[in-house]
């Protein structure tokens, strides 16, 4: 299993802060925001809403990062702040 994490806003709108998915056919962290694109109209539109940022096992990385079974996956929009 790959286990994703939601924070912020992101996760406020999808209602949950993580879920874990087979990692069947998913080779980069793009693969896993495809996959859940398919989970609902919800998850297409927040997931479209912002340009993600993601970390894998903590590690900030692109969304072109490779991922296998096991990982940590977190994904959430742009921080700001003052």
């Amino acid at each position: 299993m790959i286990k994703v994490k939601f924070f912020a806003v992101l996760r406020e709108r999808l209602g949950t802060s993580e879920m874990a998915l087979e990692p069947t056919g998913i080779h980069t962290v793009e693969d896993i925001i495809k996959t859940l694109k398919q989970q609902s109209d919800k998850h297409q539109k927040e997931l479209e809403r912002y340009q993600l940022l993601c970390a894998v096992n903590q590690d900030m990385l692109p969304l072109s990062a490779s991922v296998k079974a096991g990982d940590e996956v977190a994904l959430f929009p742009p921080v700001t702040g003052g």
